[in-house]
């Protein structure tokens, strides 16, 4: 019994003990409600891609990025404006040299044709009048050959006028130095670094040639017989000057500037003066002819109104006249008289563009803004056809000629 009893109140207490810890559990269970959490509200929101401008530092360091990058736009789209307008004016300087081409066949074709004409023309009037004086007096005739007469002297009234062998020079000369202003573009778009002061050269070097040798006859034709003979100019008149080669005095010596001023003496006291003495008696010779011409052509056609009238003398003008009147024709045009003058005409241009050249360059005091000293001294050798010792050597021959009181007798060029 006893131990029954201890049995009961160990159940007893254990049942107890389960309902005070179900109770406790409940009670730790039953926890009071939280508020309500609105995580929308407060929960800060994540920011979105940081941008350039939101950066505080920008505030001081935008503008030096945005002058720097629209120093880099501008500079970009003036190179490209620069090389576009270049390369506008190489077509424009391969278009000028086509036209001069064509020109100049064209005129070329002109002094051949009028040529053959008036020769036939001449002929046949002198023919007419040399069987008028042999058959007798023949109204026919004798107004035939009066109106070829009269129409060859037209004919070559125009013709000496407007010079065709000499056109066909001037555009022959024109096209060479179109060509070579288009090697000079051609060249700088290569190297590079192409400036706006490139296109105000290359611009002024093509209307310098375009006035020199003009297109139209009409108007604006060079003068064929000028009162006095001058060198043919087809270079801008201000020198422009580049900034080349980066060698110590950009290449210029005492030596190399007294060497050139020599090579100019000479060029001017040699080269310059006999050329001059040619074209002048070219052009005197081509006057002369010009004239000879229409007049001796004027005096057969109002000769052959006195054919047969038994006077052998009469009957002789026409004939001698016509005759003559043909070879004069002949020689003057057949032997392109305009051409040659012209012909000395650009070659004491070509001397006097080099003087030019040369003092031009001698006078800027400024050595980096000169070309490169022993760069222009070759292009000096080569545009005279020697060498660069060649080139020395002759400046130190005139040197000893002057010291001397003598002239050389050497020409500065070996080319012409």
């Amino acid at each position: 019994m006893a131990s029954c009893a201890y049995y009961s109140v160990q159940v007893s207490s254990a049942l107890l003990s389960y309902h005070s810890s179900k109770r406790s559990v409940n009670a730790a269970i039953n926890v009071p409600k939280l508020p309500r959490i609105d995580f929308t509200s407060s929960v800060p929101k994540i920011p979105s891609k940081p941008k350039l401008e939101d950066f505080s530092f920008i505030d001081t360091a935008t503008p030096l990025l945005d002058k720097n990058l629209n120093n880099q736009v501008r500079h970009s789209n003036n190179n490209n404006k620069v090389l576009v307008e270049l390369y506008a004016i190489l077509e424009a300087v391969a278009d000028r040299i086509e036209m001069h081409q064509n020109i100049g066949d064209q005129r070329d074709n002109w002094n051949t044709l009028l040529l053959n004409s008036i020769n036939m023309i001449t002929l046949a009037a002198t023919t007419m009048a040399a069987v008028a004086a042999a058959t007798g007096p023949s109204l026919a005739l004798k107004l035939s050959s009066a109106l070829l007469f009269s129409a060859a002297t037209g004919m070559l009234l125009i013709m000496n006028k407007i010079q065709p062998s000499q056109l066909t020079e001037e555009q022959r000369n024109a096209t060479r130095y179109f060509k070579q202003l288009q090697s000079e573009i051609q060249t700088t778009l290569a190297l590079g670094n192409v400036t706006e002061e490139d296109v105000k050269n290359a611009t002024e070097k093509v209307l310098a040639l375009d006035k020199a040798f003009p297109l139209p006859l009409l108007g604006a034709m060079l003068e064929k017989f000028p009162s006095k003979f001058e060198p043919a100019v087809w270079w801008p008149s201000t020198t422009q000057f580049q900034k080349k080669g980066k060698m110590m005095n950009n290449g210029w010596s005492e030596e190399l500037e007294v060497e050139l001023r020599e090579i100019v003496e000479v060029v001017k006291r040699k080269d310059s003066e006999d050329y001059e003495r040619l074209g002048n008696i070219a052009l005197k010779t081509n006057k002369a002819l010009a004239i000879a011409g229409p007049l001796l052509t004027g005096i057969a056609a109002a000769g052959s109104a006195f054919l047969g009238n038994g006077n052998s003398w009469a009957t002789m003008v026409p004939l001698m006249a016509g005759s003559l009147a043909a070879v004069i024709n002949t020689f003057e045009h057949g032997g392109q008289v305009g051409m040659v003058f012209e012909m000395y005409r650009n070659s004491a241009g070509f001397f006097k563009q080099l003087e030019t050249s040369i003092e031009s360059t001698l006078e800027e005091s400024d050595l980096e803004k000169r070309e490169n000293g022993e760069l222009f001294e070759m292009k000096v050798a080569m545009k005279l056809g020697r060498s660069v010792s060649q080139l020395r050597q002759l400046a130190s021959k005139s040197a000893s000629c002057r010291m001397e009181g003598i002239t050389v007798d050497e020409f500065a060029s070996k080319l012409f």
